[in-house]
């Protein structure tokens, strides 16, 4: 696990193919370059991936003034660039069994040792990254409690708040945030938003549920304690049929969707409108509103304390 947890857990310098076993750096700080902006752009963004791997700054954060309730930091975004923009490569090599090679910039989160793990770990409440193919980037805030199953990937700017699960197979994509007590089950795919700087990230509110094989994309917002049901895609764009208000909730790319707190969504179909559409019975898929959660809903996502 040196690769995953060595005593610099933000940035490394970078290590060169011909020397393998080059140490890494003591802290989060940018690679040396010849090109000055870059340099410049890369000495900026160390402190704000230092503050995103400690939780002192997010992507995103809740603000009832702002609108749909969420504030975005282009600033973040503008730091993560700048890493990716460095072209140069290190080597991991973990006991020899594993290899791998990735920017300078982007190095992998410090699971064991960092100020955050160690402080969850004594708080009686420590990430649980179970073994068998996990990767989590530098400039990952990650809460006390929190459980990764394997495979799954994390990237860099996303937030997970504590005590929630990612369950095997999912993706969470850059600068996506991640409530608390969230369920993301097996081959949840949660995109990531880069650019532009100022575009809202992909949000799933505390207490929410994501069912298996769903995909959140493009900016859209899963409200506080929402059940978004197993294979249900939503991009910023969709439309979500409201079968409860009997309305059409619609998402823009400057508005980007935002599913209901407690709402209970699932798949459905829509039937295709002309006579080659009619002719075969063809429809396409669509999110519903089915209902808003109760007691029975609550029962059917409850995750037993015990595989937390």
């Amino acid at each position: 696990m040196r690769g995953v947890a060595s005593a610099g857990q933000r940035a490394e310098t970078a290590r060169s193919a011909t020397d393998p076993a080059a140490p890494p750096s003591a802290g989060w700080a940018p690679a040396p370059t010849d090109d000055r902006a870059s340099a410049a752009a890369l000495e900026a963004a160390a402190p704000i991936l230092a503050d995103l791997d400690a939780g002192r700054r997010r992507a995103a954060w809740p603000d009832p003034s702002a609108p749909g309730g969420w504030r975005v930091d282009p600033d973040v975004k503008a730091a993560i660039l700048a890493c990716f923009r460095d072209r140069r490569t290190r080597d991991w090599a973990l006991g020899g069994a594993f290899q791998f090679r990735d920017r300078v910039g982007l190095p992998l989160r410090d699971l064991l040792a960092s100020d955050e793990a160690t402080a969850a770990a004594a708080a009686g409440r420590p990430w649980r990254i179970v073994p068998g193919g996990t990767s989590i980037r530098a400039g990952v805030y990650i809460g006390p409690g929190v459980v990764v199953m394997p495979p799954s990937f994390v990237n860099v700017g996303a937030w997970i708040g504590e005590d929630t699960m990612i369950d095997s197979h999912v993706l969470v994509g850059s600068c996506a945030q991640i409530g608390a007590r969230v369920h993301l089950a097996a081959g949840v795919l949660v995109g990531g938003v880069l650019e532009p700087p100022g575009a809202r990230p992909v949000i799933v509110e505390d207490d929410a549920f994501v069912g298996a094989g769903s995909a959140l994309l493009e900016g859209v917002l899963v409200g506080r304690g929402a059940v978004i049901g197993a294979g249900v895609t939503l991009t910023g764009t969709s439309r979500l049929y409201d079968l409860v208000g009997q309305r059409v909730l619609v998402g823009t790319a400057d508005s980007p969707l935002a599913v209901p707190e407690r709402a209970v969504v699932v798949p459905g179909t829509r039937a295709l409108q002309g006579e080659f559409a009619a002719a075969h019975g063809l429809g396409i898929g669509v999110a519903l509103l089915v209902k808003y959660r109760d007691a029975g809903t609550d029962a059917r996502v409850a995750l037993e304390e015990a595989l937390r």
